[in-house]
């Protein structure tokens, strides 16, 4: 059985209709006790970091997460569900769940470090560059670092969905297991243990997103054809 957290944060029905199309068991629950007998987590969201952030602390999630990691279960984060598992967000200057080492930065933050002598504002050099904040649509994921189990069956250079103005930056670099290529190199997957977090949306992501899911709740699955 699969635990979906609700924590007023918004992806939660197209989570939802991508696990009933794979006809695979789940609870849904915006209370952590509801969700301490599932098998694995799925930390979905979007939206802003301060905010959800503090929406997991009005809940007891906060809480929740971090001893479930430390448990050893498997945990997927989707989007804002990814990024604040890392330990600080620049978006509202939050502390997060510390889950992954590392922290989120925004595009135009990246920019400007990699061209210091840049006059221009950070943000209008991106556009000059033909580059839109967000970044928002579909592009294609290289894995690296061995990939991971999730992404068993799918091929390389697969196009996923993202909506994000914000990126992941892991202190390792070897826990990046897919990266994506926006003026910058962005980790799209990353993986520390038990917990795998996705910047893109696999449940908006067509085939290749909903192979992942399928095969983060196999064991839920057995013996039902595909």
């Amino acid at each position: 059985m699969t635990g979906i957290i609700d924590y007023n944060a918004g992806n939660i029905q197209s989570v939802e209709h991508a696990l009933e199309y794979l006809k695979a068991p789940y609870i849904l629950s915006s209370n952590p006790k509801d969700l301490e007998g599932v098998d694995r987590i799925i930390f979905p969201g979007d939206g802003d970091a301060a905010y959800a952030m503090k929406e997991l602390a009005k809940t007891g999630f906060d809480v929740f997460l971090k001893d479930w990691a430390a448990s050893g279960k498997p945990v997927v984060g989707i989007c804002i569900g990814a990024q604040i598992v890392f330990d600080w967000s620049e978006e509202g200057d939050v502390d997060c769940l510390h889950l992954i080492p590392g922290t989120i930065r925004h595009f135009s933050t990246l920019w400007k470090e990699r061209h210091p002598d840049e006059s221009e504002h950070e943000e209008r050099a991106m556009l000059r560059n033909s580059l839109k904040v967000p970044h928002m649509g579909w592009n294609d994921v290289s894995f690296c670092n061995g990939g991971t189990s999730l992404c068993d069956g799918i091929k390389d250079n697969s196009d996923f969905y993202f909506v994000h103005s914000y990126v992941m930056q892991p202190d390792d670099p070897a826990l990046i297991k897919g990266y994506a290529d926006y003026g910058t190199m962005v980790p799209a997957i990353v993986e520390k243990d038990n917990v795998t977090v996705f910047q893109f949306h696999p449940e908006k992501s067509g085939a290749a997103g909903l192979s992942i899911l399928r095969n983060y709740v196999k064991d839920d699955l057995a013996g039902q054809e595909h």
